[in-house]
């Protein structure tokens, strides 16, 4: 969106891609809040900007990237799948139970310290979220001429 031209370095996760963070190997790196907010808060890395489209709670001080480039919005997001064929009422049981899990005090307030928010939602819903993430990603694979390796 930029037309900034930076060089992919492939991790075997986000723990030893921080490590090179703090240790100068890398100058920058696009981190799930979850893995980063510790080290964040501690000061050993600085949040330049969050990717989701408002601010986030754990910190409200950090802009989002949005501010600067208008339309930006890299949020990570996890989700349940089960197979096709799984019956409407085990998908329907395992949503209200997740779901109300989710509706929990506690459950809420662990994943706001790890600088998380929870949104539950209805399989429906979720099918069409799966569609426009794969829609909006997709054009970006493009874009970038991106192939797999």
């Amino acid at each position: 969106m930029t037309g900034v031209n930076m060089q992919h370095v492939p991790y075997r996760g986000g723990g030893p891609a921080l490590l090179d963070l703090i240790a100068g190997q890398v100058q920058v790196y696009f981190a799930g809040m979850p893995e980063a907010i510790e080290y964040v808060r501690t000061g050993k890395v600085r949040a330049l900007a969050v990717g989701t489209v408002t601010c986030a709670e754990a910190l409200p001080d950090v802009p989002t990237v949005g501010e600067t480039v208008p339309g930006f919005d890299s949020s990570i997001w996890f989700g349940l799948s089960a197979p096709r064929n799984t019956p409407t009422e085990i998908i329907d049981k395992l949503n209200r139970e997740i779901n109300a899990g989710l509706a929990d005090s506690k459950i809420k307030a662990r994943y706001a310290e790890l600088g998380s928010t929870v949104f539950p939602t209805l399989p429906a819903d979720f099918g069409k979220f799966i569609v426009a993430e794969t829609e909006k990603w997709g054009k970006v694979i493009r874009a970038a001429n991106i192939k797999a390796e």
